[in-house]
């Protein structure tokens, strides 16, 4: 498959501060690939980088989205090429109701009324709470709903590849199963999909390769299925308890009830 995105030791700085340590990877078209890290591991800020969202970065390295490169590129400029952005958090416009906060995502290409058209049913059927509260202000929505109009209104864009940042935050497991499924729909049609998820059980089911991030490098990449099966992902990301540590722990409480 061809590749989408690369990125190719790049390093980014927030002052004095070192969040990317020259991290590398290959993003394929029509998959999801997934980042699992800890908070401040550097997720949210690999995105940003993509986005040119940081002053004066990268500080070094490379990315290139279809065989362009688009580190010097404004981030308007970025976005018109086929890129659109799910932030942390959400982020609707709550003063807007939610066919507004829609007809915003289409606005950074200035689609026809016909792609608008189109977008808003796709969205719909993807998302009908939506559609039942097209005409509502966005403030009003329960957070899951807030969280389906942030995914909405990037699709608004007609994007080739879409970055999420923490989608499952604060969703209830139900809603965050319903958001988790939309996602891998959008992938099935082709869709290339970034994910950065603290969530990694419900991360690694839904990706094809993944990544994990500490301290701003990549220190573990695999297949989904690789990850899911190495015992330092499953210990301090999936919860499950190795051999070993399961071992350790054992001798641990024989030496506290002999104490």
């Amino acid at each position: 498959m061809p590749e989408v995105l690369v990125l190719e030791n790049v390093e980014t700085k927030y002052d004095l501060i070192h969040a990317l340590r020259g991290i590398s990877c290959e993003i394929q078209s029509g998959t999801i690939t997934a980042v699992l890290g800890p908070n401040g591991a550097g997720k949210s800020t690999i995105l940003k980088t993509i986005l040119g969202l940081i002053d004066h970065q990268p500080e070094k390295g490379s990315i290139r989205f279809q065989n362009r490169t688009i580190q010097n590129l404004k981030t308007e400029e970025i976005v018109r090429l086929g890129i659109s952005y799910v932030p942390e958090g959400r982020e609707v416009f709550e003063e807007l109701t939610v066919e507004e906060n829609l007809r915003v995502g289409a606005l950074i290409n200035r689609r026809g009324k016909a792609e608008v058209q189109d977008g808003y049913s796709r969205v719909y059927f993807y998302f009908p709470a939506l559609a039942e509260r097209k005409k509502q202000q966005a403030g009003k929505l329960s957070g899951g709903e807030q969280q389906m109009l942030a995914i909405g209104r990037a699709l608004m864009n007609g994007p080739l590849l879409l970055l999420l940042d923490e989608p499952s935050l604060g969703l209830s497991p139900v809603l965050v199963s319903q958001i988790f499924g939309v996602i891998s729909d959008l992938a099935s049609e082709g869709l290339t999909i970034l994910l950065m998820e603290q969530n990694a059980r419900q991360a690694l089911r839904l990706a094809d390769r993944a990544f994990v991030l500490e301290n701003g490098r990549f220190v573990l990449s695999g297949t989904s299925v690789e990850l899911a099966e190495n015992e330092d992902v499953r210990e301090f990301y999936l919860g499950v308890k190795t051999s070993e540590s399961a071992r350790q722990e054992q001798r641990y409480r024989r030496k506290k009830r002999w104490r």
